[in-house]
């Protein structure tokens, strides 16, 4: 499992790094310096001794960067090319200090672009154009030179990130670079993870040139990448002497007679992820159904809703999962609320959503008023979350994903997570995690239910709402890595052990 640091700091936080950095008596050229060399540490993993070294440089610090990369790469012995996108008398700072140490003549834009052309594919392109503070789109000549950049067979690597990406939101500015690799520094930004900028990133490499740790702690950031670090300490090992109600007791609320297999899905997925017991509750006609596929789960028919309420009046029930194929309409809202009276983990997902699509306020009320503050996590899709915050699809706003999640969190007072390719879970105290791991094969009917039984349980468990539904996405996401190309979601459910074990021998090693 890999080994990172999860923080990420936007553009305005990486900027108050280094400042941080430099009052504490680290000067920024020498930054620069680190910088630069961690870039080409990292070219030579792609460099072939005969390579063209192409750097396109840009006005800021950015292209300070480039300025030491190229001149490593000339010390080397490589046959390198600069260009710079300005007039060299407007540089500034350290990127004029890099520039005046440079022991390389500039080379004009029309012969940087001819020399475009003819790049092959051992050769390499290093854009430091533009890092990760752009806030406005590329003018018409530099998106000239992106898309023909892109267009070249050269391996490109990109400094920070890749030109035309927002370091805040991932959103393209127009037209962006697409790089092979993108080396950034100290932690990534929102913008490596979220797309449309992920799919231009490449490779996310982080390197670290000398900022010292403590800055963290000063700038506070409330965005991570999911990783083990966000999940707290509940061990995925059951301990020797431990019994099966050590590791709670979840329940899945079933849809109708011809809808139970989301319900299933999902109780399989509390069931492999090491909730100790699982039940699902049904109507009569449906429970007789999953009798007849079910051997381990529980299955309690309920009939009436007096007798789902008189079920779930059982204080040994840890979580609950209401929404996979559930229905939509009176008796749904009736069951949500029912699910949010007692003081245990609750999952909304999918039709338990959509049956107060059109008065969420009413479900954040009963959130609100329920006694499982901070367990309750909301699993919507894009649609879904458009019809349950439709104010936060402003088309005048500059709200991210991240942003739109965290107020999302906020007015529904439970942790909300946006599912999709860059899934993000967000708690209503603003901490907000990006996810980076699954595959486009997750697109699949089932999925999101194998996920609403995970996240719940994890909660079952004792996990918090943030921490179960950050780790339900990432084991989610890890699964559908592992069950590889054409996956349906019972595959999920087949290979949550594998992801399980890799937990398990990682949790070992420290």
């Amino acid at each position: 499992m890999e080994s990172i640091m999860h923080e990420l700091l936007t553009p305005l936080q990486m900027k108050k790094a280094d400042r941080l950095t430099i009052e504490g008596g680290i000067p920024g050229i020498e930054l620069m310096h680190n910088a630069g060399k961690a870039v080409f540490e990292v070219m030579h993993q792609i460099l072939h001794p005969y390579s063209r070294v192409l750097v396109f440089c840009g006005p800021g610090n950015n292209g300070g960067d480039g300025f030491v990369v190229a001149q490593l790469a000339n010390n080397e012995g490589f046959n390198v090319a600069v260009g710079l996108m300005c007039d060299p008398e407007t540089l500034e700072g350290d990127a004029e200090l890099a520039y005046d140490e440079m022991d390389l003549d500039l080379t004009s834009l029309d012969n940087m672009q001819a020399a475009l052309e003819e790049l092959g594919e051992n050769d390499v392109i290093v854009d430091a154009l533009f890092g990760a503070g752009l806030s406005r789109p590329l003018d018409d000549e530099i998106v000239a030179l992106v898309q023909q950049i892109n267009d070249s067979p050269a391996q490109c690597v990109a400094v920070d990130l890749p030109s035309g990406v927002s370091g805040r939101s991932g959103a393209v500015l127009g037209e962006a670079v697409r790089a092979d690799m993108t080396v950034t520094f100290f932690r990534a930004k929102p913008g490596h993870y979220l797309y449309p900028g992920r799919e231009h990133c490449g490779e996310i490499i982080i390197e670290q040139i000398g900022l010292d740790d403590s800055v963290i702690e000063k700038i506070g950031p409330t965005a991570f990448y999911n990783c083990h670090k966000l999940w707290g300490g509940i061990p995925d090992q059951p301990a020797m002497a431990g019994h099966k109600y050590d590791r709670g007791h979840t329940v899945v609320v079933s849809g109708p007679r011809f809808a139970t297999g989301a319900s299933r899905l999902a109780a399989l997925g509390a069931q492999r992820v090491g909730s100790g017991l699982v039940s699902i509750v049904a109507r009569e006609q449906a429970a007789l159904v999953h009798a007849a596929h079910l051997t381990s789960v529980m299955i309690h028919p309920a009939e009436r809703i007096a007798d789902f309420q008189r079920f779930l009046e059982d204080e040994r029930l840890n979580s609950v999962v209401i929404g996979p194929a559930a229905g939509i309409g009176r008796e749904a809202k009736e069951r949500v609320v029912e699910c949010l009276s007692g003081d245990r983990g609750v999952v909304l997902d999918a039709d338990a959503l959509m049956s107060f699509a059109g008065k969420p306020k009413h479900l954040f009320a009963y959130i609100s008023d329920s006694a499982c503050a901070g367990r309750v996590v909301l699993t919507p899709h894009e649609g879904e979350f458009r019809r349950l915050f439709p104010n936060l699809y402003d088309p005048t706003s500059a709200d991210c994903k991240v942003e739109r999640t965290r107020k999302a969190a906020r007015q529904a007072g439970a942790v909300v997570v946006l599912k999709g390719a860059d899934t993000v879970i967000a708690a209503p105290d603003g901490h907000v995690s990006v996810n980076a791991n699954g595959t486009p094969w997750l697109a699949t009917a089932g999925s999101g239910d194998v996920l609403a039984g995970v996240i719940g349980g994890y909660l079952a468990q004792g996990l918090g709402g943030f921490e179960a539904a950050a780790k339900g996405v990432w084991v989610h996401g890890r699964t559908a890595e592992i069950a590889g190309a054409a996956l349906v979601a019972e595959d999920l459910i087949a290979h949550i052990p594998d992801v399980i074990t890799e937990l398990v021998q990682f949790e070992g090693d420290f």
